[in-house]
């Protein structure tokens, strides 16, 4: 059973937190052993925190050691090579344990921020967010693993053999590649995926790592997903679900997995921040003295925690 917390909902009742609030609740998650923390923004809506998402988690970082750190990042509000270069510099700097929140949801308001007031068409918004995922995910593909030689005597710094153009020219995007960042510790960061479609279904089938789904209709996402999956030629335990709750609450948590619905739960951050206690010193411990949760320390890296292997979808 993988478990993560959402920190940045736009809940009522719930108070603007600084770095410190954010580092502390972080740090104590990390240590009950939670795999990631999921930190959402958008350029329109208020959140619960003032900073961006990913300078956020750069930040986190730096006071964590193994819990995962995922942000959202909108594909309006960026270029395809600048957020790929971001999300791989993100994952070197945290050894590993970062993630891309990638929604399929658009945001009109969001888009009249980046010269779009006219917002953009639904149908058009999806061809040009799946365009965007993919050459992000192809960008961070483009070294091998051992391309970078740092050969000084021989005056080689990569293996041209082992870097890789992208080269894509696309209905949306044109962009060459590759990037000037390495290869990422844990191959490439992680993809989760929010705000799915039935139209979106093959697309997060063949490409995401995580799919977020809703609780109602869990049973029947998640079988149709891990389907999908196997058709697009994956394993279908590399392709995992984990169900939005509002509550932390134990209750039904076992019966609910037990069901095959979901792969894990992902929490949203309570308006009363001690009630994480309750969760962090009760529930999951008797989650792990089940045999339902990871123990504290398995896994360096977020895809470590997951179980997920490296380097995501081909």
């Amino acid at each position: 059973m993988h478990l993560a917390i959402s920190l940045n909902i736009a809940a009522d009742g719930q108070d603007i937190l600084d770095f410190g609030q954010i580092s502390a609740i972080v740090r104590n998650l990390e240590a009950a052993g939670v795999d990631m923390v999921i930190i959402s923004d958008s350029a329109d809506a208020p959140s619960t925190s003032p900073f961006e998402a990913t300078t956020l988690i750069a930040a986190l970082a730096t006071v964590t050691e193994t819990i995962g750190l995922v942000a959202g990042a909108s594909t309006l509000a960026h270029q395809p090579y600048n957020l790929a270069r971001r999300f791989a510099s993100l994952d070197i700097i945290s050894h590993g344990r970062t993630g891309w929140n990638a929604t399929l949801v658009q945001n009109p308001r969001e888009a009249a921020n980046f010269s779009r007031p006219e917002g953009i068409a639904d149908d058009d918004f999806r061809r040009r967010a799946e365009e965007f995922i993919g050459i992000v995910q192809g960008l961070w593909r483009g070294w091998d693993a051992d391309a970078l030689l740092f050969d000084k005597a021989g005056g080689r710094f990569h293996d041209p053999d082992k870097m890789h153009f992208l080269d894509h020219k696309g209905e949306f995007f044109s962009v060459r590649g590759p990037l000037n960042v390495a290869r990422s510790p844990q191959d490439t960061p992680v993809l989760v995926m929010s705000g799915l479609g039935e139209a979106d279904f093959d697309f997060g089938a063949k490409v995401a790592d995580v799919v977020l789904i809703e609780a109602e209709g869990a049973k029947a996402t998640y079988d149709v997903l891990k389907r999908r999956a196997v058709a697009a030629g994956r394993e279908p335990m590399k392709v995992l679900m984990t169900v939005g709750l509002d509550e932390l609450a134990a209750g039904g948590l076992e019966d609910r997995f037990d069901t095959k619905s979901c792969d894990g739960f992902n929490f949203a951050l309570p308006a009363d921040i001690s009630a994480l206690d309750h969760f962090t010193d009760r529930i999951l411990p008797e989650l792990r003295r089940r045999g339902l949760a990871r123990s504290a320390d398995a896994g360096a890296t977020l895809r470590g925690h997951l179980r997920l292997g490296e380097g995501g979808a081909k």
